[in-house]
């Protein structure tokens, strides 16, 4: 009991502050997809949909934007360098710009840019390329301070799509899925200030799942999700805690982050018949206490909680159907499930859900235990010739919704 309220604390303290027109990282402020308590949604959309602020042309990837200061940090290939650049968030305008080279090429299908989603961090921006170059810009200036080259250093594997799991900061050190297996560099910790390498850890592959920061017993932890398993590491020390199976051999990723809730739960979820594991948790095991794929199996959307209901889209961008499904998180239990939605990723903001279909299709959905209940739709893509998929998480700051297909990035103004 004192773990779960001690948990809880920690969670609604680091939710509290987040301010207003932030998302400095992947699935915003607490990396749950919940934007900032402060942030406000309009409560319907005009027939043709949210007001366009600003639209600019954009290279390959699906990277995310992060949304801080007033700026906002795109992360994108263009021509053969992945270049990072700060964006003016009213106007798009661009601020200042940095770039290494790259040669990658995907080993099945997909786009040949970056994944990961940029992290700013105490006036820093730290970037992961395909290719595994690791990087940290000052925010203000773009000036590089650091690199590593990880693949190279770690003799890491770039995988089906290149490297893909967004590295965390937590206490002073960026915490990266390397997938470094050869040097037992499965898990890597570099310092924040210099970029040297602090300790590694486990055998590991990547995954494309980014951790997520827990606080267990008095103390940072961080939840690291694999190719083949859950982890629980110290990011002090590199120690791990504890671990469970997740994953398969075979053409299989894990691509959603992992969800830590405050009374001591975690979910992991993946599709390829992996499924879900909901479990409890300390600082010495977890226990799971449902699992399997019949409730849940999402591709590499993360799923949401609103009072205590999982909001997902269960099953694979590539393989459809999918549908979307509301589940009790203590249970697993399927409450409703909305047949052949379409796949895509979410957000939540003041009470409602965005979900963003990678068709293209906006919508903003009230979450009900009783039911979907769709509030309004559009198609903010629809005007583009070049089209593409919507592939990229969503980030809402400041009122403004960002949005990237494979040729646009977008800013609506879905404010009150």
């Amino acid at each position: 009991m004192r773990l779960a309220c001690l948990v809880a604390a920690v969670v609604f303290a680091a939710t509290a502050r987040a301010p207003a027109g932030e998302w400095p990282q992947i699935l915003g402020p607490s990396r749950n997809g919940v934007a900032a308590a402060d942030e406000r949604l309009a409560a319907a959309w005009p027939v043709a949909g949210p007001k366009t602020v600003w639209r600019r042309a954009v290279g390959a990837g699906v990277a995310g934007v992060a949304v801080a200061g007033g700026r906002v940090y795109l992360f994108h290939r263009v021509d053969d360098r992945e270049t990072l650049e700060s964006l003016e968030a009213t106007t798009g305008k661009t601020l200042w710009s940095d770039s290494h080279p790259t040669s990658f090429r995907p080993q099945v299908g997909g786009s040949d840019g970056p994944l990961c989603t940029p992290v700013v961090h105490d006036g820093r921006v730290v970037i992961f390329g395909a290719q595994g170059m690791l990087a940290c810009v000052d925010a203000a200036t773009g000036q590089r301070l650091w690199n590593s080259d990880t693949h190279r250093e770690f003799a890491a594997l770039e995988g089906y799509f290149g490297a893909g799991s967004t590295p965390l900061v937590v206490g002073g050190r960026v915490i990266v899925n390397v997938g470094g297996a050869k040097r037992e560099a499965g898990v890597v910790a570099f310092d924040l200030d210099t970029g040297k390498t602090l300790w590694t850890a486990t055998t590991e592959p990547a995954s494309y799942a980014a951790p997520v920061s827990a606080r267990v017993g008095g103390h940072d932890h961080v939840v690291v999700v694999t190719r083949y398993q859950c982890l629980l590491v110290d990011p002090a020390t590199g120690t791990v805690r504890w671990s469970f199976p997740f994953g398969q051999r075979g053409p299989t990723v894990n691509a959603a982050s992992p969800l830590v809730f405050a009374d001591g739960h975690l979910l992991v979820t993946a599709a390829y018949g992996i499924g879900s594991v909901y479990a409890s948790f300390d600082g010495h095991v977890a226990t799971p206490v449902w699992q399997g794929a019949e409730s849940l199996a999402s591709q590499y959307a993360t799923p949401i909680e609103v009072d205590g209901r999982l909001y997902c889209l269960d099953g694979r961008d590539d393989v459809p159907p999918a549908d979307f499904k509301c589940i009790d998180r203590k249970t697993g239990r399927v409450l409703w499930v909305e047949r052949d939605f379409g796949y895509g990723t979410m957000l939540l903001a003041d009470g409602r859900l965005i979900v963003v279909k990678t068709d293209g299709e906006l919508v903003l959905v009230r979450p009900d235990p009783a039911g979907l209940e769709v509030l309004a739709r559009a198609r903010p893509f629809a005007d583009d010739p070049a089209g593409g998929a919507v592939r990229s998480l969503p980030a809402l700051a400041g009122g403004r919704l960002y949005l990237r297909d494979d040729h646009t990035l977008r800013c609506l103004d879905v404010a009150r």
